[in-house]
């Protein structure tokens, strides 16, 4: 007990600021379009894996929650003028989310994790959220056994045909009122790995989603910045 006492005196405070953590160099974040540079080639699209990138009425958008930052959108493009930013706030609220969450949950969070057919690369993200450094229960929000206990179920993965019951019912159980955040391009957007017999698509084809964080996979950061929209704390209140 006296070794573990003088290690955590001798180690200090690690807990950082969840938007103030240091963003990687190589760190591919959210895709900037410079409208001026483009040629409207399509090599983009077509290059696109998920289908993300689109180009109407010669304008040339990238969404996000579909994207899963391979880089070769920015790779192909000769008239640079696709880039990757640092930025990975890219979470965003359901349209009627933000009229009714003041009404809902207050100042706290219990959430379910529900993992409907994922890799795990989104799922290590969350247990990141647990560690010293970002400390999510400092936030009043923590992860509860039972959906029944819960406020918010977390989805990761794209929705498979064997675990659509285990979804539904999970939402079922969830008291109202519940929502829902999908995890990552897989369960934002369901676009990840293609169509196939075995998969449903992304979370909101099966249960309605309130929150999206995009990214494969997204930050511990960028998981809290769609947690602080969902409390209203963005404004100073973290």
């Amino acid at each position: 007990m006296l070794k573990m006492l003088r290690k955590i005196i001798y180690t200090g405070t690690v807990t950082e600021s969840w938007d103030a953590a240091p963003v990687p160099p190589r760190f591919r974040g959210a895709v900037t379009v410079a409208q001026a540079q483009c040629g409207g080639c399509t090599r983009c699209v077509n290059t696109c894996p998920t289908g993300a990138i689109t180009i109407t009425g010669g304008t040339l958008s990238v969404d996000h929650c579909a994207c899963i930052f391979c880089g070769r959108c920015v790779e192909e493009c000769e008239q640079n003028a696709l880039q990757h930013s640092n930025e990975y706030q890219l979470a965003s609220l359901g349209e009627t989310l933000q009229t009714r969450i003041r009404h809902m949950l207050g100042r706290s969070l219990a959430i379910r994790h529900v993992d409907v057919g994922s890799c795990n690369a989104c799922d290590w993200e969350m247990v990141a959220l647990n560690n010293p450094i970002y400390d999510l229960q400092q936030y009043g929000i923590d992860f509860v056994a039972s959906p029944r206990h819960a406020d918010m179920l977390m989805v990761t993965g794209v929705v498979t045909r064997n675990l659509t019951q285990a979804l539904r019912m999970t939402y079922e159980a969830t008291p109202a009122p519940k929502l829902v955040m999908a995890v990552g391009s897989c369960a934002a957007s369901g676009k990840t790995f293609g169509a196939s017999y075995a998969i449903r698509g992304g979370a909101d084809s099966l249960v309605p989603v309130d929150v999206y964080v995009p990214g494969c996979p997204p930050r511990p950061s960028a998981l809290i910045h769609g947690l602080m929209l969902v409390l209203d704390r963005l404004d100073g209140n973290s």
